[in-house]
C-alpha cells in the first residue's frame, strides 16, 4: 500500500476520543470566532462581492470563509508543520455541510478533525525550508481529505480526493515575503481547491497514486520530506495546534508574551530596548522593517510595528492596522526598541525556542525564557483567555460578545 492509500485508510477509520474530540470543538470554535472577525479585514467585501460572480454554490462559499479565517493572522496554527491546518479545513466543511443539509454538527467535526491531521502530516514530514505557502498547500489537501470525510467515501476514493487536491494545491511565500492580501486569498483558494476535489473524486474521478510520493508528487516539488514515517501518528497531531492570542505572525507571538508580561509590571517608558534571540525562520517571517506606506497584510508580519502596539495599547487591535498609526513617528519610536538575533537553530522550520531580554532605563534587564509560545500546548490558553479572545473577535465582527461562535456553524445546519 503507497502512502496516499494509506493516508485514505486512516482518514475514514479516524475516530477521535474524549481529547481529540474536544481539543476539536475548541479549536473549531476558535475558528470560527476568527472568520467572523475575518469580515471587518480589508478586501473582505470586495472577496464578498466576487464571490457572488460565481454564483451562490459551495466552492463561493469556501473561497469566502477561508479568506475572512485567514485575513487577520488570527487562525490556530501547528508550529511544526507551520501549517494553519484548521482554515482552508473548516471553510470547506462548512460550505459542503451547508449545500447538502447536514442535521448534525457532530460527522462536522469529526471530518474537520480528518482534514487537519493530513493537513498537519505534510507540515511535520516537510524537512526544507518553506518556499510554498504551506497553509495553502497542506490546507488544499486537508480540505480534501475532510470533505471526503464528510461525504462518507471509501478509502479508495478518499484516496483519489487527496490525489486531486495535490493537482489542486497552489500558494508560494513571495505573497508573504511581499505582505499581500493574496495570502488569504491562497488559504481561500485551497478551501474551494479541496472541495472540489472531493465533489470529483465522489463522482468517480481519479487522481494519480503517486502524488504524494512519486517524484512529480507533493514530495519533493512543494516540500522536501518523506510523509510514511509520520503516518503512525495520525490522529493525534490536532492536540500539538496552537491557538494564536494576538491577530498576528504567530512568529511574533514570542516577543510580544514577553513584552504583555512585562509591560503589566512597568510602563512602556520604562524599556529602553528589547533583544529578542530566536530561531532564523522567525527572523525570516516577521524581522522585517517598519515600512510608511507598508500594508496591513505586511504590517501584520512587521515585528517593529506590533512591538509598538503592544508597548502602546497593551494589545493588538486589528483596527490600528492603518495609515495613521503607520506613519505615527511616536508609534515607530516603539518599534524600534526591538532587535531580533537569529540563535542559529538548525532546523528550518522552528519557532522556539526563545529567549527575549528587556533592557530598562533604570533597572537591571529582564530575561523571559520561553521553551513554549502563549497558545500552544506547552502554554495553552486559559479558558478566561479563550472567552475573551472569541468576545474580542464578536466584538469587532458587530456580534454580542457573548455569543458562542458554534452557534454560527449550528446555523448552517438543515432543521
Amino acid at each position: 500500500m503507497n502512502v496516499i492509500a494509506a493516508l485514505a485508510e486512516r482518514v475514514a477509520a479516524l475516530a477521535a476520543d474524549d481529547d481529540t474530540a474536544e481539543a476539536t470543538r475548541t479549536l473549531v470554535r476558535d475558528t470560527l470566532a476568527v472568520g467572523l472577525a475575518g469580515r471587518i479585514a480589508p478586501h473582505a467585501a470586495a472577496v464578498a462581492q466576487a464571490a457572488e460572480g460565481w454564483g451562490p454554490g459551495a466552492a463561493a462559499q469556501a473561497f469566502v470563509h477561508g479568506f475572512r479565517i485567514h485575513a487577520l493572522e488570527w487562525d490556530a496554527v501547528h508550529e511544526g508543520a507551520v501549517v494553519h491546518a484548521l482554515s482552508a479545513v473548516t471553510a470547506a466543511v462548512r460550505a459542503a455541510a451547508r449545500r447538502d443539509g447536514a442535521r448534525d454538527l457532530a460527522p462536522m467535526l469529526e471530518a474537520i478533525h480528518a482534514g487537519v491531521e493530513v493537513a498537519c502530516l505534510l507540515g511535520v514530514a516537510a524537512t526544507g525550508p518553506l518556499r510554498f505557502f504551506r497553509p495553502a498547500t497542506a490546507g488544499a489537501v486537508g480540505a480534501a481529505a475532510a470533505v471526503a470525510r464528510l461525504l462518507g467515501l471509501p478509502p479508495e476514493r478518499i484516496a483519489h480526493a487527496l490525489a486531486l487536491g495535490v493537482g489542486f494545491a497552489g500558494g508560494t511565500m513571495q505573497a508573504h515575503l511581499e505582505g499581500s492580501v493574496a495570502l488569504p486569498l491562497q488559504v481561500a483558494a485551497a478551501a474551494r481547491a479541496g472541495l472540489a476535489a472531493a465533489d470529483l473524486a465522489a463522482r468517480g474521478l481519479t487522481g494519480p497514486a503517486g502524488a504524494l510520493d512519486g517524484p512529480f508528487g507533493y514530495f519533493p516539488l512543494f516540500d522536501e520530506g518523506a510523509p510514511d514515517r509520520h503516518v503512525e501518528g495520525f490522529g493525534r497531531r490536532i492536540l500539538e495546534v496552537s491557538v494564536k492570542p494576538w491577530p498576528s505572525g504567530r512568529a511574533s507571538h514570542g516577543v510580544l508574551e514577553a513584552l504583555a508580561r512585562v509591560r503589566a509590571r512597568h510602563p512602556a517608558a520604562a524599556i529602553a530596548r528589547v533583544e529578542a534571540h530566536v530561531p532564523p525562520l522567525v527572523v525570516r517571517l516577521v524581522g522585517r522593517p517598519w515600512r510608511p506606506d507598508m500594508t496591513p497584510a505586511w504590517a501584520r508580519l512587521c515585528l517593529p510595528f506590533l512591538v509598538a502596539l503592544m508597548l502602546a495599547d497593551g494589545q493588538i487591535d486589528p483596527r490600528r492596522f492603518h495609515a495613521a498609526a503607520f506613519t505615527d513617528p511616536a508609534l515607530k519610536a516603539l518599534g524600534e526598541r526591538v532587535r531580533l538575533v537569529n540563535d542559529g537553530n538548525p532546523d528550518p522550520n522552528a519557532l522556539r525556542p526563545q529567549r527575549i531580554v528587556v533592557h530598562f532605563r533604570d533597572a537591571p534587564p529582564e530575561e523571559v525564557i520561553l521553551p513554549g509560545v502563549l497558545g500552544s500546548p506547552e502554554a495553552p490558553l486559559s479558558a478566561e483567555q479563550r472567552r475573551a479572545k472569541w468576545a474580542f473577535a464578536l466584538e469587532l465582527a458587530g456580534l454580542p460578545p457573548d455569543l458562542d461562535p458554534l452557534a454560527d456553524l449550528q446555523r448552517d445546519l438543515a432543521p
